[in-house]
């Protein structure tokens, strides 16, 4: 007579090496908020994990590279959570200044999210001194907002709110970076005033009016 078999279906490997990776992206987050990004190490994460080095090392080179995606990842699940109608882009309502304020708004909610701003610093810090770091970091993380800017500074020039001459990928750092190295070097507080007036200045210049 036949017996039924007593095999045990096998292990789903694709969820744990999926529930591996989750770990280590949040071991990574939490040790950089917690420590810095200076002390913290590969052992670190895995012993936070709860996963050996050569799992970490099978799939990045360095601490660097599992922060950066840990980063990407958050950034994504923040996107899904807010929903459709909250992701990242600049709206074209007409009206360039108002859509700018819009869109650097939300840039200030986002630097000063706990959550975001450890890694942020880190990544930014570690782009310094690194420039294998600082070329992904622009490549993943700023190049796509970038480029959201110069489409709308140029759909801007084609309704003739801009000159025609006027560089999109200049234009953007009248407000960009001031914003970036105010957060960074921590020279003054971030605020939607802040950012308000930084499009107006853009804008509107800082010479007298005839």
């Amino acid at each position: 007579m036949a017996t039924q078999s007593s095999k045990q279906p096998a292990p789903d490997t694709t969820r744990r090496s999926e529930r591996s990776r989750r770990a280590i992206y949040d071991a990574a987050l939490d040790l950089v908020a917690e420590v810095g990004y200076p002390r913290t190490t590969i052992e670190g994460i895995a012993a936070r994990a709860g996963v050996g080095k050569q799992t970490i090392y099978r799939w990045w080179s360095s601490k660097a590279e599992v922060l950066m995606e840990a980063f990407l990842d958050l950034s994504e699940q923040a996107a899904r959570e807010a929903g459709p109608e909250a992701a990242y882009t600049i709206p074209d309502t007409g009206d360039l200044a108002a859509d700018l304020k819009a869109v650097l708004r939300l840039t200030v909610d986002q630097l000063k999210d706990p959550r975001f701003e450890a890694p942020s610093r880190a990544l930014a810090a570690e782009g310094v001194v690194n420039e294998q770091v600082c070329r992904a970091f622009v490549a993943e993380l700023l190049e796509p907002s970038l480029q959201l800017y110069v489409d709308r500074v140029r759909a801007a020039q084609e309704a003739g709110q801009v000159r025609p001459e006027i560089d999109p990928r200049i234009a953007l750092e009248l407000w960009v970076s001031p914003l970036a190295q105010r957060w960074l070097q921590h020279t003054g507080p971030i605020s939607y005033d802040y950012t308000d007036t930084l499009v107006d200045y853009a804008l509107n210049g800082i010479a007298p009016r005839a």
